[in-house]
């Protein structure tokens, strides 16, 4: 086998184990027209992170993951909360959100010498730094979020709904960056909007899946950053997913 596939073998599993949890929950996100919620709460997460960082040495291993998931947690907590009177006013009150984490984030890296490569990586990810033993734990939380999600639906209410998107998107974010997770979310979900019935969940994977594939080849012939080119393959594979799409049902 080739040793450069090897090499993204570890990135290519990151990004499958991604759209195990994210195609389902986008889908829920678009139905529920709160887009920017992954956005606001990728973003907190992402707030966690950098606050976990601070300090003359920083932190490491399970105590970033603790604080970006309280980060994740308490945003989600508190969109939940105002979901309850917002009404139409919920969607801005999630990009009220998301603009005061960037910019306490910004503001907290502000002193901070490495601050522009740490916010970068927070954006678009490292996920061809993925290694095969930070994948175990991902899987096991994917998990249980899959069966929590599958297993109940709406009996989770919404609560339980943010609940298992703060934390699946925790995880993502330091997996693959804020980019790839809001591609991951949001595209597959637009490319089947129009589509019905059960065969539409399992067309957004395929969406996905191809949009990582085909992202990972142009990385790998064009020597290119991996999160911006897949969210890029994202859009184009669920741009055509959709017109196809549309195409069918005009032709029914």
């Amino acid at each position: 086998m080739d040793s450069s596939l090897l090499v993204f073998a570890p990135a290519f599993v990151a990004g499958l184990l991604v759209i195990t949890t994210h195609v389902p929950l986008g889908r829920e996100v678009l139905k529920s027209g709160i887009v920017f919620l992954d956005l606001a709460i990728a973003q907190a997460a992402g707030l966690g992170v950098i606050l976990a960082g601070l300090g003359e040495h920083g932190a490491e291993g399970l105590t970033v993951q603790l604080s970006a998931g309280a980060a994740a947690l308490t945003a989600a907590g508190l969109l939940s909360w105002t979901e309850r009177f917002a009404g139409k006013y919920q969607e801005a009150l999630i990009g009220c959100l998301f603009v005061l984490t960037a910019c306490v984030g910004l503001i907290a890296l502000s002193s901070n010498p490495r601050g522009g490569e740490h916010l970068k990586d927070l954006l678009v990810g490292q996920i061809l730094w993925v290694t095969w033993s930070d994948l175990i734990p991902v899987a096991m939380v994917y998990a249980g979020i899959l069966l929590a999600w599958f297993g109940f639906g709406a009996r989770l209410g919404r609560v339980g709904f943010y609940t298992l998107f703060a934390i699946s998107v925790t995880v993502s974010v330091q997996l693959v960056g804020i980019y790839l997770v809001f591609g991951t979310l949001i595209l597959p979900a637009l490319g089947i909007h129009r589509a019905t019935g059960r065969a539409s969940l399992a067309i957004a994977y395929a969406i996905a899946a191809a949009g990582y594939v085909f992202g990972f080849i142009a990385t790998t012939m064009f020597d290119l950053p991996a999160g911006p080119v897949i969210v890029c393959t994202l859009a184009l594979c669920s741009l055509a997913a959709a017109v196809v799409v549309r195409d069918a049902r005009a032709a029914a």
